[in-house]
């Protein structure tokens, strides 16, 4: 047996970023992170050739290129944004370094690998520490199936002799459980429906790729999705859609720095209730066909917040609006009702002059008339960029640590930002 064993380095590299600048110009989005992994997971699941387009070169994403190496399949960077992948020898079922560990996807391994192996040993996923994020539905989505699922030791255990179509109705919207149990039931036997589906435009992106490659899945995006089991997969073509979240926090960037970005290769419908709070707070927003423009209003207006599932208010854009709203004029309301631990950056904007209060789980932000440059480290990936947007706006200069949870889910970050006016450098640790 072949042994793989990887590292991923850490680096204390850091932003020096000088504000106070008007960012204008067009910025183009890359593919979405949080439907590439999935899609990279389901990949494993043919024996024939996978060719996935414009997959964003970020850390993530790399780690899910690894992991499929782990499992023997043949992986080909066919361009930055290309790759090529073929698990005819992917026999393996196990994935237990601790590398692995240490982002959240993985575990759409144990859903793809109980589908084609009916077993699986995947390490406990990590991630950015935002709250609880359990796997009890994912295993509650297994069991229904007919596999005996499990955790021990720091593992999550499948295996199974078959899998049969169930009815899985879901306690909460998971986006993660949606899709490992959609993994899982696209071989089994029978129809699966889950009930309470997670409707995020990832979802109905995986569903997709799962469908060009022979699966038989509908109501994707909707609260039902009905999978018929189909016997084999088959190799496919696929390109991967925008990334929502990277466009929302350009749009809202043009609103921080009051600026005018136009951002391109993204889908409208996506995005719409960012467009919406945008425009609450005084920007102009032009939609087109595959583009949005947001032009900055010289004076944000206060707002009241609640995130919730698709197609709410995404909690991952949360931290960026709550920065912008430290600038507003007047007093904001932010609620979060996805995860409990989302706060964490609150204190690093506070050092910047921000006046925040913590209720809970929500956020009382009374505006101020300005930032200033501060030394802050970013706590996670969304709130690392939302922390490089409120410094792109302060007075002064400001230095960002801690910038690889940043880097974990923004493409060419600090060269897009270049491109539309910010002072900003990467320095290597």
């Amino acid at each position: 047996m072949k042994l793989y064993r990887f590292v991923i380095f850490e680096y204390m590299s850091k932003y020096i970023i000088n504000g106070g600048k008007k960012l204008v110009g067009e910025v183009k989005i890359s593919g979405a992170k949080n439907a590439a992994v999935g899609i990279l997971a389901a990949s494993i699941m043919t024996d024939e050739d996978v060719l996935i387009e414009n997959i964003p070169d970020v850390w993530d994403i790399n780690v899910m290129l690894e992991a499929i190496k782990v499992l023997g399949a043949e992986v080909t960077r066919i361009d930055r944004n290309t790759v090529k992948i073929n698990s005819k020898n992917a026999n393996l079922t196990e994935l237990s370094d601790k590398d692995l560990g240490k982002m959240r996807a993985t575990y759409y391994f144990v859903g793809a690998l109980l589908a084609r192996h009916h077993k699986s040993k995947v390490i406990f996923p990590g991630g950015c520490n935002i709250g609880l994020r359990p796997i009890n539905l994912h295993l509650k989505g297994f069991l229904a199936l007919g596999a005996n699922a499990y955790e021990e030791d720091g593992y999550i255990i499948t295996e199974a002799n078959n899998l049969i179509g169930a009815n899985i109705y879901l306690d909460t919207v998971s986006v993660g459980a949606t899709v490992n149990i959609m993994l899982a039931a696209v071989l089994s036997q029978g129809v699966t429906f889950i009930e309470n589906a997670a409707k995020e435009p990832h979802v109905v992106d995986i569903a997709n790729f799962l469908n060009s490659m022979g699966a038989n899945i509908k109501g994707a995006g909707t609260d039902t999705i009905r999978i018929k089991g189909v016997k084999k997969l088959h190799g496919t073509k696929y390109s991967v859609i925008p990334d929502q979240i990277e466009a929302g926090t350009y749009m809202v960037l043009a609103t921080i720095t009051k600026g005018d970005i136009t951002i391109k290769n993204i889908i409208p419908k996506h995005i719409e209730s960012i467009s919406a709070k945008l425009i609450d707070v005084g920007n102009q927003v032009i939609a087109y066909d595959e583009a949005i423009r947001v032009i900055g209003s010289e004076i944000i207006l206060p707002t009241s917040i609640k995130t919730m599932p698709y197609p709410g208010f995404p909690t991952d854009m949360q931290p960026q609006f709550t920065c912008t709203l430290t600038l507003a004029n007047g007093r904001s309301k932010i609620e979060e009702s996805i995860f409990e631990n989302r706060f964490k950056y609150v204190e690093e904007v506070k050092k910047m002059g921000a006046t925040i209060t913590i209720d809970n789980t929500t956020l009382i932000v009374d505006g101020v008339k300005e930032l200033e440059g501060r030394k802050i480290v970013a706590p996670d990936l969304r709130a690392g960029a939302a922390l490089v947007l409120a410094c792109l706006a302060a007075k002064g200069q400001s230095e960002i640590d801690k910038i690889e949870y940043v880097e974990r889910g923004y493409e060419d970050f600090v060269n897009k930002l270049i491109d539309l006016g910010a002072d900003i450098k990467k320095i290597e640790g």
